[in-house]
């Protein structure tokens, strides 16, 4: 009695919250949503997604090929998954990569100038993106600004998804590796190729490395 007594008011305590934080629109700002930095929580985001497909952390985890423990520390926001982790992820859930970052509800006049803290943002350790109308979930384009720290890579699993892709190199060198090709690009440099063969992105220097990148459809 007392434990479901004590249940009851941190319900209703929570619910109070929640209608005290809830915007003159009436949409409530999610814990997945972006905060005011643009920045998602990944770990909520991924939560909320598996949930409302009735997934289990083990289905997730089977679907995706990783395992049922890196699904359980990335949703507490223990483990930062890497790109490639996390494309996998998307595809199991059904959602493209920029559809997981697209967290605000659609509006009736999309935005058409981006200041830099209007991006979405993940930031994977080293490697930082920040994904250009984020907001747009229904979009025929993907347009990343992406900086590698030293040792910053996309991860040590090829990534590999329908559409083509290309960019240019803004500072720093990077190694990019596609197929069996491999190249190491320098500032002014560029890369397009068709992204369903095999890929990688490896800041091997000692500097960071920013490059801007756009591929269609979205990864």
């Amino acid at each position: 009695m007392v434990r479901n007594h004590l249940r009851g008011a941190v319900v209703a305590r929570n619910d109070k919250r929640a209608s005290q934080s809830t915007p003159a629109g009436g949409r409530r700002r999610g814990a997945e949503e972006p905060s005011k930095t643009g920045k998602v929580d990944v770990g909520a985001r991924l939560k909320a997604l598996r949930m409302e497909r009735n997934l289990s952390q083990r289905d997730l985890a089977a679907s995706s090929g990783v395992t049922n423990g890196m699904i359980s520390m990335i949703e507490q926001n223990k483990h930062s998954p890497s790109v490639a982790t996390l494309n996998r992820i998307t595809d199991a859930l059904g959602i493209s990569f920029s559809e997981f970052f697209s967290t605000s509800e659609e509006v009736a006049e999309p935005k058409i100038f981006f200041r830099a803290g209007d991006l979405t943002r993940m930031v994977d350790g080293k490697l930082e993106i920040s994904i250009v109308a984020g907001e747009r979930r229904q979009k025929a384009m993907q347009i990343l600004y992406e900086i590698y720290h030293p040792g910053g890579d996309t991860g040590p699993d090829m990534l590999a998804h329908p559409g083509e892709e290309g960019g240019v190199i803004i500072s720093g060198e990077i190694e990019v590796m596609v197929g069996d090709r491999r190249e190491v690009l320098k500032a002014g440099d560029a890369y397009y190729f068709e992204s369903n063969i095999p890929h990688r992105f490896r800041n091997i220097g000692s500097e960071p490395v920013v490059l801007v990148s756009a591929c269609t459809p979205p990864l």
